[in-house]
């Protein structure tokens, strides 16, 4: 082919400078033929992909058009003509899958195969036979450059043999080697001619070959089925957008209409409270896990009356408005006022006054599941008359009763969640190998007869809940209930401070609802209280996670735990009291022994000092005074002792 660069093969044994250079100009070409072909290789990969991407999707979409009719939509119902359609899409579409497949094939036949061939095959060779010249040619420098060094005075017949042998070799694997690597850079000048145009000339016909396919597919009949379907969307957004302006127009009347309705608590004079009604739909807060929270006060009195009128299965009945009005008027003129704060914290005084014995026969009867004289015996056996019933837990700060202040033990002190105290003193509770922790919320508490039964607790249970119901008392004080060895605390969640604390000495029944088993409760023996004796109970009321059972088993867990605790004591109490009388034993003993001692000393002296015929040197006896005659006889008797032991 005309035009085409060549490396002069017969100059390869000469290897002249010209040559080298030439051969440069070549090597640095065949370097730029291989960027470029690597960069046009990503670019018709990324087509192939694609192709393969856009053959997957086609066939996707339509696997999923035909699946359409299978499908069950809330709002869709039965459209056959819609199913039917998508039936319609689904087999042109799969055509156009399988024309996409087709596509793919060729792309990979006519267009990858050659330039991958090209880059793989033909450049990889050029690259390996320069570096095989590259080492011939070294070898071929390193063998002139060993015949050169050789001595001319002293020349060495089996060295110089070896040398020219070495010189031949190299040089003929030199001169192989570059005529073979100037072949191949001659025929890359025409690979490189080809490697371009074949895959080009591969794509268009396999384009043209997909656009034949495709012209065959699109006859008259699916371009009649496009218009009609076209018209039909047309007619579909004509009717959205009537439907949208009747909407917003319904939207603006509603906004001026409802524009008293966006106040939270609005005026109960305008949109007064209907007590009558059976059926309520709306949304309540839910405040953490039983306390919810309307959105005004109609709302929340609404909700009430409508709880308590379907728990009374009112809605039973023909008439059910008429009769839950009845009921509910009835209700207002029986039930007595809430006291406040004050009068309930007064009431629990010793010689405050007590509730009406009306209200707990109200309560009691609600139930109706025991007749009247059954229910007011096991209320005078179990329950103190005259008690009053405490339905919210009173704050540490206000309280001032003498008997439970002492009894509970509550001082208002914050309990610190991570197990550490604020000051230098130690918590009560810290030493105890029992700590777990319940949420509970408080239902009520109320003074019993007796401590040693557990249906003084299901007893209480039934009036504190019926006492409920009858004055609409739903809020339930939640708090956290820690039980250790030592007490059950009572603590607020948010502000961490303990509300109640209960001597674990003094919690003497506990018990589970039976029914029920998120309601357990427990009775409190204190000292003081409305009765004349020293002592009193107070059966205290909670509700549950599901954990009733749980709760008891721990507290019983705990006074257990007390109590071989308790017996611990007592055995390391006498066990210190006997050593301190052996130690006070020992003492005696060795007080006695150094007196012996001391004794025997004397008696040495004694001994040594009074001896019966000495005389001093002028002849003269030794005399011994009144103290040491008393020394003497006090050392004879200590032998005489001694010898007695």
């Amino acid at each position: 082919m005309p035009g085409i660069d060549k490396l002069p093969i017969e100059e390869t044994l000469e290897d002249s400078p010209q040559t080298r250079s030439l051969l440069g100009v070549f090597e640095e070409d065949a370097t730029a033929i291989s960027n470029y072909m690597n960069q046009l290789y990503q670019a018709m990969h990324r087509i192939y992909d694609a192709q393969n991407e856009l053959s997957a999707a086609t066939h996707l979409t339509s696997k999923l058009l035909k699946e359409y009719e299978k499908q069950r939509f809330p709002l869709g119902g039965d459209d056959e003509v819609m199913s039917s359609t998508l039936q319609q899409f689904s087999k042109v579409i799969d055509e156009l899958s399988s024309c996409h497949a087709v596509l793919s094939t060729q792309l990979a036949d006519a267009m990858m195969f050659p330039i991958t061939q090209f880059k793989e095959r033909d450049l990889k060779e050029i690259l390996t036979l320069k570096e095989v010249f590259q080492i011939a040619s070294n070898d071929h420098d390193a063998a002139i450059n060993r015949y050169s060094r050789l001595s001319k005075k002293r020349e060495n017949d089996k060295v110089k043999y070896e040398v020219i042998e070495d010189v031949y070799t190299s040089r003929k694997k030199q001169h192989q080697t570059m005529m073979h690597y100037f072949c191949a850079l001659n025929t890359l000048q025409y690979k490189k001619k080809i490697a371009l145009l074949e895959p080009l000339l591969g794509y268009m016909q396999a384009q043209i070959s997909f656009f034949k396919m495709g012209s065959e597919n699109l006859n008259e009949q699916l371009e009649e089925f496009l218009t009609n379907i076209g018209t039909s969307v047309q007619n579909v957004r004509r009717e959205m957008d009537n439907d949208v302006e009747t909407m917003q127009q319904t939207i603006e009347d509603l906004e001026l209409a409802s524009d008293p309705l966006y106040v939270p608590d609005p005026d109960p004079t305008k949109f007064p409270v209907n007590r009558n009604l059976t059926r309520k739909a709306g949304y309540l807060n839910a405040r953490k896990s039983s306390i919810l929270q309307a959105d005004s006060k109609k709302d929340h009195e609404e909700w009430i009356c409508t709880i308590n009128n379907i728990s009374k299965q009112i809605y039973l009945n023909e008439n059910p408005e008429e009769i839950a009005a009845r009921v509910n008027q009835s209700a207002l003129e029986a039930v007595t006022p809430s006291p406040s704060f004050q009068q309930r914290h007064e009431s629990l005084r010793p010689a405050g006054q007590s509730r009406p014995p009306a209200a707990r026969t109200s309560s009691s009867g609600s139930l109706g599941s025991e007749s009247t004289n059954l229910a007011a015996l096991s209320l005078d056996s179990l329950v103190a008359p005259d008690t009053p019933i405490q339905f919210d837990i009173i704050s540490p700060v206000c309280e001032d009763q003498p008997g439970q202040a002492k009894a509970s033990g509550q001082g208002g002190r914050r309990t610190n969640p991570f197990g550490e105290s604020g000051g230098g003193t130690k918590s009560e509770t810290e030493d105890s190998i029992l700590h777990q922790l319940f949420i509970v919320r408080f239902l009520g508490s109320m003074e019993v007869k007796s401590d040693v039964n557990p249906d003084v607790v299901y007893e209480t249970m039934r009036q504190i809940l019926a006492a409920r119901a009858i004055h609409n008392i739903f809020r339930m004080t939640e708090s956290h209930l820690l039980v250790t060895c030592d007490c059950l605390k009572l603590i607020d969640p948010q502000t961490q401070v303990t509300r109640l604390m209960f001597p674990l000495p003094s919690v003497v029944l506990y018990a589970t609802h039976q029914e029920n088993k998120r309601l357990f409760g427990f009775v409190l023996r204190t000292s003081g209280g409305r009765s004349e004796s020293n002592l009193s109970s107070v059966c205290y009321i909670f509700e549950s996670n599901n954990e009733g059972e749980k709760i008891c088993d721990s507290v019983g867990l705990a006074k257990q735990i007390a109590l071989h605790a308790e017996l611990d004591r007592r055995a390391s109490e006498k066990q210190k009291e006997i050593e301190r009388v052996k130690e006070k034993q020992q003492k005696e003993i060795n007080k006695q022994k150094q007196i012996e001692k001391d004794l025997e000393e004397q008696s040495r002296l004694i001994a040594a000092s009074s001896r019966p015929n000495q005389t001093s040197s002028e002849g003269q006896f030794v005399v011994l005074s009144s103290s040491q005659s008393e020394e003497s006889d006090l050392g004879e008797e200590g032998k005489k002792r001694e010898s007695e032991a």
